[in-house]
């Protein structure tokens, strides 16, 4: 059993949740970081793979970064052990199953994130009336439909650059995940002159110095195809994401793609994390002392939760992505100011901005609640 008293600090969690029902083969964890800022919004992660540590991690991070972004939230996540591609009917009942365990657990609202979609968080919805990023048929605004993570990656990386030796136009790009986020992050870059040239899912990767198309690539994932069925280009195995040259790499999948023993590998000038922890500490200093430029991932990546917390107080798309453009820009630009004034590397600058915002919401609740 894991020693889950570990992962208290000053900051939290209020509360760990585990979740298990044999006779529908379910079992799942609630992390319930910090809510000095007030209810925790944080995603119903899905994978066969996931644990009580990467649910205590990715809480903080949604505390950090839902702090960083000024939301009147603090951060909690969930996990649901399972395959996100079991039958569709089976899934919804694991995941109607997990909303009615969270039924009483006011103080967190559950919204998508890696393996769960707009469907599901309508079910959560339908179960206990408690989630964001629903489908615009029931009022909601579909923050990976839109691309609210990748219009919140672009900003950020406009605003890295400014840091850089080199622009956008014709930058290349490598993002390791082509979904949601990887996907629209591709996308909202590409229309700004940058060159996509390499990608990478679960089955592998594909690159092309000349550049890719995005849009069959997306066709691919939407026909429930792999990206290496792509035929203009260089297949390789996952692993190969970390060799393609490139200006910019974007991780945008699983937690602790580049750490201590890999770090060296990575050919980028610029690193924006799209996903949620997809880099060690040790690592993200290794890339620092090498030149480049990483943009945390509770900074960079907020545009998705800025979205759902809009929508949950019954904003517009339209306010949202103006939102969205407007946080992202200002607090990357914080960060690398921090930067640049205290000569520390990006995520302690980002710690610090995010912290002393969490204690100064701590401080005006009644309990010490961090």
């Amino acid at each position: 059993m894991e020693d889950i008293f570990k992962f208290y600090d000053d900051l939290g969690p209020t509360k760990i949740l585990h979740i298990y029902e044999p006779s529908l083969n379910l079992k799942a964890v609630l992390v319930v970081d910090n809510v000095a800022a007030g209810p925790a919004i944080g995603g119903l992660r899905m994978a066969p793979d996931v644990s009580t540590e990467e649910c205590c991690r990715l809480a903080r991070a949604m505390t950090l970064k839902n702090a960083a972004a000024g939301l009147p939230h603090g951060g909690g996540k969930a996990v649901l052990y399972g395959d996100p591609k079991m039958p569709h009917d089976q899934k919804e009942c694991l995941i109607r199953a997990v909303a009615n365990a969270l039924r009483d657990i006011k103080e967190y609202i559950v919204g998508p994130d890696m393996g769960t979609d707009e469907e599901c968080m309508a079910w959560v919805q339908d179960e206990i009336g408690r989630s964001v990023g629903l489908p615009r048929e029931i009022g909601g605004i579909p923050l990976d439909e839109i691309g609210a993570t990748g219009w919140g990656l672009f900003h950020a990386t406009e605003v890295a650059l400014e840091a850089c030796d080199f622009g956008l136009d014709g930058a290349r790009v490598v993002v390791q995940g082509f979904g949601a986020v990887g996907k629209h992050a591709a996308r909202f870059l590409t229309e700004h002159g940058a060159i996509l040239v390499g990608a990478a899912d679960s089955q592998g990767t594909i690159y092309n110095a000349q550049g890719l198309n995005i849009d069959h690539l997306a066709e691919l994932k939407a026909n429930g195809k792999s990206i290496t069925a792509y035929k203009d280009g260089q297949h390789g195995t996952k692993d190969a994401i970390l060799d393609m040259e490139c200006d910019i790499w974007i991780p945008a999948a699983r937690p602790d793609v580049i750490h201590e023993d890999n770090a060296e590998r990575l050919k980028a000038r610029l690193v924006v994390e799209g996903a949620n922890i997809p880099i060690t500490h040790n690592a993200e200093r290794i890339l620092h002392q090498r030149g480049i430029l990483c943009i945390p991932d509770f900074i960079a990546n907020a545009g998705g939760v800025i979205c759902a917390a809009m929508e949950y107080e019954g904003a517009t798309e339209s306010a949202a992505l103006e939102a969205i453009e407007e946080k992202l820009r200002h607090n990357t630009r914080n960060v690398l100011d921090g930067v640049k004034r205290k000569g520390i590397l990006p995520r302690e600058a980002a710690v610090e901005l995010a912290v002393q915002r969490v204690k100064k919401a701590g401080s005006f609740r009644r309990w010490n609640v961090f």
